[in-house]
């Protein structure tokens, strides 16, 4: 009797696939604050979070409070930070959308104001600053989508920094398991076709190949649905 392929143990969500809580410092959420409020913040500390790409800047306020966020490009510690509509455009600062000009660089976007941000978190990325339209800002996504969002939704201006590290070779493969593994990815993976016939649809057989087509459907069953799940065109394309 076989087991159970990979999909099915996946979606059981065992720890073999979950993210470690061990080495989480906190979520990157801007502060709750005012929509008229402008709030300096100074950056105590940049650190970096087991299993996410960009580093994290600590910002501390003159009352004393600590809030967590994606850290701009070129940030250093000691600098100061605004949060607001009257803050100033440069790197690291965080203004709403409304506030800031046409070709201006953003990251860490949010969907709607004070939901702390949402879009344009990775390392490296960035948005663009498209037009305003009314109450609503159109911005340009790093995938090159056009999306509107509302004028008051807050952005950080600049590059979000870490980007570049994927280019460093592992150069040993305990590297890239522990990668995967912080990112509860399972590393490394097995082709179906180099199985036996008893542990996977596409095993088996005088040689590699799946011995069938590759595409299924999308109510096929868990111990089948490998390979092209609905797939929209199949066949050579013209």
């Amino acid at each position: 009797m076989g087991k159970r392929i990979l999909p099915q143990r996946r979606g059981k969500g065992s720890p073999q696939f979950r993210s470690a809580k061990k080495g989480k410092i906190a979520p990157l959420k801007y502060p709750q604050l005012d929509p008229s409020e402008t709030k300096e913040y100074t950056v105590k500390d940049i650190i970096h979070e087991r299993g996410r790409a960009v580093p994290i800047a600590l910002l501390v306020s003159d009352d004393g409070s600590e809030v967590y966020l994606p850290a701009a490009k070129q940030l250093q510690v000691g600098q100061k930070i605004s949060i607001g509509p009257e803050a100033e455009i440069k790197d690291g600062n965080v203004l709403p959308l409304g506030k800031l000009p046409e070709g201006t660089l953003v990251f860490n976007i949010e969907k709607v104001f004070n939901d702390g941000g949402k879009f344009v978190r990775s390392a490296g990325t960035y948005a663009i600053i498209m037009g305003h339209e009314g109450d609503m800002t159109s911005v340009k996504m790093p995938s090159g989508k056009k999306v509107l969002l509302p004028s008051t939704s807050r952005a950080t201006v600049g590059i979000a920094a870490g980007g570049g590290a994927g280019e460093k070779p592992f150069l040993k493969a305990g590297n890239k398991y522990r990668f995967m593994r912080a990112r509860s990815r399972k590393w490394p993976l097995v082709r179906g076709v180099a199985m036996a016939a008893v542990y996977h649809p596409h095993g088996g057989g005088r040689h590699q190949h799946p011995g069938k087509p590759t595409t299924v459907a999308r109510n096929t069953p868990p111990g089948r649905k490998v390979g092209h799940i609905a797939a929209r065109k199949t066949g050579r394309g013209k």
